[in-house]
């Protein structure tokens, strides 16, 4: 997906004013429904050096950029290593998919760690991330019409009910067509037409069933969860706290 973009992103890494312990690419290009005229979203995290947390100054601990190269616009957002960590045990799913995102641009050892914390992270309480998700961009939906907010809706019920059932974090909504059975066909129909343009309007003809089976996977999600295996909190906070520590003094 990203090489047919045959964009170099290892500049990128190295322009950033602080380490970064990974890089991956998010959005649409790891949700497997990338348009030919998306953006490319990269994720990571970057670590403050310790004294820019213990001064008075507030530290840099979101940064945010948006720029153009080779003709393709780059969204680049990383967290400092604390705060990062902080979100994945709000039960935040959005933070783990890019942690855990196969379209690795740069890696870490600490990277690697991380990856292995992130499973003793996973709660039941997770679905409510996707079940919110889903009602914000159903809400985008019903405004625009458009294919974009529609395909959000139905990628994060599809990885909420995965993840109930599995314990895995799974974002990219071809494979996981694939693997759950409540998955509307014409999805796959959707994500074609999208892969056209970014902003293109879903069929009309579809207006009159996509609500039913939002609704029908709302309750799917609310049945995965209900019977997931996952436990009420997480089972890695100290691990976690150790890591950050031990990772920002080595610096």
């Amino acid at each position: 997906m990203i090489d047919a973009l045959d964009i170099d992103l290892t500049p990128v890494v190295a322009e950033q004013p602080d380490p970064l312990l990974f890089a991956t690419v998010s959005g649409a290009h790891l949700y497997g429904f990338p348009s030919r005229d998306s953006d490319v979203d990269l994720r990571g995290v970057h670590l403050l050096p310790a004294a820019d947390l213990v001064g008075l100054r507030e530290p840099e601990e979101t940064r945010s950029r948006m720029w153009d190269r080779d003709g393709v616009e780059m969204d680049l957002v990383t967290h400092d290593l604390r705060k990062f960590v902080r979100l994945m045990l709000r039960r935040n799913g959005y933070v783990l998919e890019q942690l855990l995102s196969p379209l690795v641009v740069h890696t870490t050892d600490a990277h690697r760690e991380l990856v292995a914390l992130a499973p003793g992270v996973l709660t039941s309480h997770h679905a409510h991330h996707y079940r919110g998700f889903a009602v914000t961009q159903w809400r985008l939906f019903e405004k625009t019409g458009e294919l974009k907010p529609l395909l959000y809706t139905f990628r994060v019920l599809l990885t909420g009910i995965h993840l109930m059932r599995s314990g895995e974090v799974r974002a990219h909504l071809p494979t996981l067509l694939g693997e759950i059975a409540e998955a509307p066909a014409y999805v796959q129909e959707l994500i074609t037409a999208k892969a056209e343009q970014e902003h293109g309007a879903a069929d009309v003809a579809l207006h009159a069933r996509v609500p039913t089976d939002i609704e029908r996977l709302h309750g799917v999600l609310d049945e995965a969860q209900a019977g997931s295996a996952l436990p009420d909190a997480p089972a890695v906070y100290d691990a976690l706290h150790e890591f950050v520590v031990r990772v920002r003094l080595e610096g």
